[in-house]
C-alpha cells in the first residue's frame, strides 16, 4: 500500500500501557489501513519493547512505524 502524500495528517497514537499481543497489533494495523484510506497516517508513541518486538516479529514494522 502506498504511503500517504507528504503533508498528510499524521495521527500520533500513544500505546504506552497497552498489552503486547497479536490482538493489539492487529487492531493497530487495521487502524493504519483505515487512516491510509483517508489519506492520513498513524505513528506509534510510547511503544514498549515487547510491543516493538512483536510488531517486528509479525513483519509489520514498516506498517506501524514509531513517531520520530
Amino acid at each position: 500500500m502506498p504511503m500517504p502524500e507528504r503533508g498528510a495528517i499524521t495521527l500520533a497514537i500513544d500505546v504506552a500501557g497497552v498489552r503486547a499481543n497479536a490482538g493489539t497489533v492487529d487492531a493497530l494495523a487495521r487502524l493504519q489501513l483505515a487512516a491510509r484510506r483517508q489519506g492520513c497516517q498513524v505513528r506509534l508513541t510510547g511503544t514498549s519493547r515487547e510491543l516493538r518486538e512483536l510488531v517486528r516479529f509479525m513483519g509489520l514494522r514498516d506498517v506501524l512505524p514509531e513517531r520520530r
